[in-house]
């Protein structure tokens, strides 16, 4: 999503596609050294090989975490991440996977003279158009004037 204007400046309808990001196995042992997440289905190549996605997986909430860095945000227009509905991990992210993420503003709502809320359908996708992530988002957005 592009968060790069007042709140004003958005329509529900309004659709986005962001640049893609290719996950790999350096960013699952970060996020496990970050997170504290050391589950072996994301960092044991044997115990995932067994599983049923028959290799190591992207934790769920790193692929949450690095969409949000591809959303366009311009200083001063987000106020605050307002938070997350309806997440659902939809199908595993893995080593090599490129991900884009698709917006859709679904619903805006005033928040006083200095903000208002875009909330948004996002989905994250794989580089086969894919669902991998499904979750409606709300992000505090400041209005013209209140910034």
């Amino acid at each position: 999503m592009r968060f790069d204007r007042p709140f004003e400046g958005y329509a529900v309808g309004e659709r986005h596609r962001s640049r893609g990001r290719t996950v790999t196995e350096a960013d699952i042992v970060r996020f496990a050294g970050v997170s504290g997440d050391f589950y072996p289905l994301h960092l044991d190549r044997e115990y995932a090989r067994q599983t049923r996605f028959g290799e190591r997986i992207a934790h769920g909430m790193l692929t949450l975490s690095a969409a949000t860095g591809l959303w366009v945000m311009e200083p001063g227009c987000v106020l605050a991440f307002y938070g997350i509905d309806a997440l659902r991990f939809v199908r595993p992210v893995k080593i090599g996977d490129t991900i884009y993420v698709e917006s859709e503003v679904k619903k805006l709502t005033e928040r006083g003279e200095e903000a208002g809320l875009v909330t948004v359908h996002q989905q994250i996708v794989n580089q086969h158009g894919e669902t991998a992530v499904d979750a409606i988002v709300h992000v505090l957005v400041a209005r013209e004037g209140g910034r």
